[in-house]
């Protein structure tokens, strides 16, 4: 599965980005190891994501939301219920050797 998300970090902005492991990169962008712009704006809670089928998709939907205005943005993230964070907790993640 891959999905497109949003993120808001520490200073109240948003961050849109897209993976194939929702639960890795929530944690490697609180840890840091995520996107440039947000190791700068720490912590994010996630607060937005779909879900689709290809890279390409998701790819193509964080582009996107991207282009949306902090007011567009915040009418996508007001219109579903906050993300369910306790299915991605309870998903196993590969461990590294």
């Amino acid at each position: 599965m891959n999905y497109a998300y949003i993120l808001q970090c520490g200073d109240g902005s948003y961050y849109a980005g897209w993976t194939n492991d929702l639960k890795k990169r929530l944690e490697d962008h609180n840890l840091g190891r995520g996107a440039k712009y947000t190791r700068a704006h720490l912590p994010v809670i996630l607060v937005y994501y779909e879900s689709f089928e290809t890279k390409a998709e998701a790819m193509r939907r964080e582009a996107a939301i991207k282009k949306l205005s902090r007011s567009q943005k915040e009418r996508l993230i007001a219109s579903r219920p906050a993300p369910d964070l306790s299915v991605l907790l309870s998903a196993p993640t590969e461990e590294e050797p």
